[in-house]
């Protein structure tokens, strides 16, 4: 279970995430949170999860996308001179933040903060990795088969996706809304992904743990199109 003070928090995050959705398309939503300081989803620091993989030389080099990237700590951390980062998110305000907090970093040259919208934004390149992490249960489940399309569309054909699942859980409503390990398979499989591995998450922090599974997932040889042939 979640403590009292984040299930407070995730409470009035919802009110203003459905409240402005009925005045503003979903983004304008997420900038009151992230103006009213709603972000229980913001771990004051690097994921350590994604930080070990980093570490241990386990993640793709290149270029890198971190949708949803909020205050951009995943985004520094990973960041260097084998591998550009791009933290994306669709507040103004956690954007503005990010680059707050970022810009006197040493590897500042390495990554880049840039306020859109991860459905209609047009890369000028594509990603040979991308990072999921509290990004896809933020979204309404009627957009999830439009995130896999979207990941398909901006991930290079030999790039790998990362999906950091959370919250595995059976609650009600959302954000964030609940996931499995299915809800990923439903809507990543007709895009060609195949899961290279699923594992629990060992180093998930406080309330989260048990409630996390990483997958690593990249595409087969043949495009979807190609398949359904």
């Amino acid at each position: 279970m979640m403590h009292n003070s984040t299930t407070t928090s995730v409470d009035a995050l919802q009110q203003v995430i459905h409240t402005t959705h009925t005045h503003t398309n979903g983004g304008g939503g997420w900038e009151q949170c992230w103006k009213q300081g709603l972000t229980p989803w913001d771990l004051g620091g690097p994921t350590p999860l994604l930080l070990h993989l980093h570490r241990t030389g386990s993640l793709p080099k290149g270029r890198a996308l971190l949708p949803g990237c909020g205050t951009g700590y995943d985004v520094v951390a990973i960041a260097g001179p084998e591998r550009y980062v791009i933290g994306l998110d669709i507040s103004g305000h956690a954007i503005n933040k990010a680059i707050q907090l970022s810009s006197s970093h040493p590897n500042s040259s390495y990554f880049t903060f840039l306020e859109a919208d991860f459905f209609t934004c047009h890369p000028t390149d594509l990603f040979d990795l991308i990072f999921d992490y509290t990004f896809f249960c933020a979204i309404e489940p009627h957009l999830r088969s439009a995130w896999a399309r979207k990941m398909a569309d901006i991930l290079k054909p030999d790039g790998e996706l990362i999906t950091l699942m959370f919250p595995i859980s059976d609650h009600v409503g959302g954000p964030p809304y609940k996931v499995s390990v299915s809800d990923y398979e439903e809507v990543l499989h007709p895009m060609g992904f195949k899961a290279i591995s699923i594992t629990d998450n060992e180093l998930a922090v406080g309330p989260r743990k048990a409630r996390e599974k990483l997958g690593r997932w990249k595409r087969s040889s043949v495009s979807p199109a190609k398949s359904a042939l």
